[in-house]
C-alpha cells in the first residue's frame, strides 16, 4: 500500500493460493465454453460503443449473487477493500469485476479508467490468468507514470495489479496470443449495474 501510494501502482506476485487459481481458471474456460464473453465497449451502460480500433477484448460481467463458484475470489476483493480503505483512507464501498480475454491481435489503447460524470473508480485490479506467458506473446500493460517514462508490466499467471484509476494512464499492447485476466475496480460509491469502461 505504500508504494501504491508513492508511485500510484504496485505489482504483487504469486497473488491467489493455488486452489483459488485453479477455481478461476476452471470458471473461466467454462464461461468461455458457454459462449458467455461480450465483445468489450467503451462508454457508460446505455451508451456504450464498441470500437475495434480503440479496444479488442471481451468480458463476462462478475456477479457474486449468480457466479457462486468462485464466492471465494469476491472475499479477496472484499478483503483487498478493506485493506485499501484501513491503510489508504479512501472509503471505498464496492467494487465491480469482469473476465477479460484479449485474442491474438487485440490490444486497448491508452485511457483513463474513469467516465464522464462517473468518477467513482477509486483503484483499478489485474490479476492475469496467462499460463506460460513467455517474452513475445504480447499483452502487456503499459502505465504511464507521471514521469511519463512508461513501464511495461508483463501479464504473468497469478500476477496482481493495483493502480490509481483516477490518476494513471495505461494501455494494453497488442496480444501475440490469447491473453486472460479478471479486472475491476475499487468504488468510491457502489454501482447498481455493471458499467463498461
Amino acid at each position: 500500500m505504500d508504494l501504491l501510494a508513492q508511485q500510484d501502482y504496485v505489482i504483487i506476485d504469486q497473488f491467489l493460493n493455488p486452489e483459488q487459481l485453479k477455481n478461476i481458471h476452471s470458471f473461466f474456460e467454462q464461461k468461455q465454453y458457454e459462449g458467455a464473453f461480450d465483445k468489450a465497449a467503451i462508454g457508460q451502460s446505455g451508451s456504450e460503443k464498441v470500437i475495434k480500433e480503440i479496444r479488442g477484448d471481451y468480458t463476462y460481467w462478475l456477479n457474486r449473487d449468480v457466479d457462486t463458484q468462485i464466492t471465494p475470489l469476491f472475499s479477496v476483493f472484499e478483503e483487498v477493500k478493506n485493506i485499501i480503505n484501513q491503510l489508504m483512507y479512501l472509503s471505498l464501498a464496492d467494487y465491480e469485476f469482469h473476465l477479460a480475454h484479449y485474442p491474438k491481435g487485440s490490444y486497448y489503447k491508452k485511457h483513463l479508467d474513469q467516465f464522464d460524470g462517473r468518477r467513482n473508480r477509486m483503484v483499478s485490479m489485474i490479476i492475469y490468468l496467462n499460463k506460460d506467458w513467455q517474452k513475445g506473446d504480447g499483452g502487456e500493460l503499459r502505465v504511464y507514470p507521471e514521469n511519463n517514462v512508461p513501464i511495461d508490466v508483463e501479464p504473468l499467471e497469478n500476477r496482481c495489479v493495483l493502480f490509481r484509476s483516477d490518476v494513471l494512464f495505461h494501455e494494453v499492447l497488442q496480444a501475440n496470443t490469447s491473453r486472460k485476466s479478471i479486472t475491476g475496480w475499487m468504488l468510491y460509491q457502489s454501482t447498481e449495474l455493471p458499467h463498461l469502461m
